[in-house]
């Protein structure tokens, strides 16, 4: 396992470095410069309308009340008073954290079926680019394939770039659920791939369901693919800084609070996904037993302790991982904060053996995977340690 020397003077060394790309890096692009607000997003809209709606002459309640609230509002509904609400607020109901998960599936549906169109009537919009209308059909296409049978979109935002998360499995008789936080460039066209399939958020969790069937036919399981946070995009200044962060944490957050039933939760956090499961930690109920990290910049604590979770945090670093030689450190919102795979951090560390750089961590027959899928099954006794002897398996 790859690891950091601790020579003082090359720390200090890093740490001035990173300080001064941080530097450069706000200069040059006027990253402190105020953003084009633009106008209101279709989900923004769709908010607006349910703040102003009613079912039967009853008011709907707060998009942001707890789910536990939501959930109790729409058990008063009967079934053709919840269709006509995820019609009517297709995009709201779809995303609303409480409501029954069936019903956020068909309402992402009618969602999906609109955002098809959209795109569709951009394709021909001679008021665009060559460019804009070859990125509608793309985007069109990627919405048509969510639609396909068997395909359960549990959270969808057409706007920007895009939010989306799936669920594979049964979530709500699931006896174990897994989550898979990705890091940057996650966005709609992102999210699942053709070349680089287990790279892709739909690919890394559709290779973890696989093999935690395999590692335990009679478990049910159900695995979610979350890429329902607004990412950076690329290796550029958000990604050295929580922002995006601090952002994808809420939501993750709020989604873990809203799952059905009492199932044992575990957390599969890749790359900026992994500052994501940091910030989150502390907010995460108890449901949450595992949190896993893979090629790590930082999870925005000194150590795992410092995450103020109960849960058991286990990381993973390829030997040919580009990420071990970003400085780990933390000035005010910039910097990620310690490496997870260090000694001093305190988390169970896994072997990654058969993976290959970055973005391998998710490959099918990988030992990563393996890993991966024997902790989201609960055979901890079972996982490789990457130092090879046991002791990432002890107090389990």
């Amino acid at each position: 396992m790859t690891s950091f020397d601790s020579s003082p003077s090359l720390n200090v060394w890093r740490a001035l470095l990173a300080i001064a790309v941080v530097f450069v890096m706000l200069t040059a692009t006027g990253w402190t410069a105020v953003r084009s607000k633009g106008g209101s997003t279709p989900l923004e809209a769709a908010l607006a309308a349910w703040n102003r709606g009613t079912v039967d002459g009853r008011d709907l309640p707060d998009p942001d009340a707890p789910a536990q609230r939501i959930a109790r509002f729409f058990a008063t509904l009967g079934a053709a008073q919840q269709d006509r609400l995820a019609q009517r607020y297709s995009l709201v109901v779809g995303n609303l954290n409480g409501a029954p998960v069936q019903l956020r599936y068909e309402a992402n549906r009618h969602s999906l079926r609109r955002a098809v169109e959209v795109e569709r009537e951009r394709m021909g919009d001679v008021r665009l680019s060559e460019s804009g209308r070859r990125e509608a059909g793309r985007r069109m296409h990627r919405f048509e394939s969510f639609l396909k049978p068997r395909r359960h979109i549990l959270a969808f935002d057409p706007s920007g770039r895009g939010r989306v998360a799936e669920v594979l499995g049964n979530l709500e008789k699931a006896e174990r659920i897994s989550i898979v936080v990705p890091g940057v460039d996650t966005d709609v066209l992102t999210f699942q791939k053709t070349w680089g399939r287990y790279s892709a958020t739909s690919g890394m969790s559709r290779a973890l369901y696989r093999t935690q069937r395999a590692e335990s036919r009679d478990t049910r399981t159900a695995v979610i693919a979350w890429a329902d946070y607004t990412a950076p995009a690329g290796v550029g200044m958000d990604a050295f800084t929580v922002r995006s962060a601090e952002q994808g944490a809420k939501r993750l957050t709020s989604l873990v609070r809203a799952l059905p039933g009492k199932a044992p939760t575990a957390l599969y956090c890749h790359s900026y996904g992994s500052v994501v499961c940091g910030l989150a930690a502390h907010e995460l109920p108890p449901r949450v037993r595992d949190i896993a990290v893979a090629g790590s910049p930082g999870m925005r604590a000194e150590t795992a302790a410092d995450l103020g979770t109960g849960a058991r945090v286990w990381a993973m670093r390829d030997a040919d991982d580009w990420i071990a030689d970003v400085p780990h450190l933390e000035v005010g919102s910039f910097g990620l904060g310690v490496d997870p795979v260090s000694d001093g951090f305190g988390a169970r560390v896994l072997s990654s053996a058969d993976s290959v750089g970055h973005t391998g961590y998710f490959e099918p027959g990988t030992e990563s995977l393996r890993n991966f899928a024997r902790i989201g099954v609960g055979r901890f006794d079972e996982v490789s340690c990457a130092d090879g002897g046991d002791g990432c398996r002890t107090q389990v």
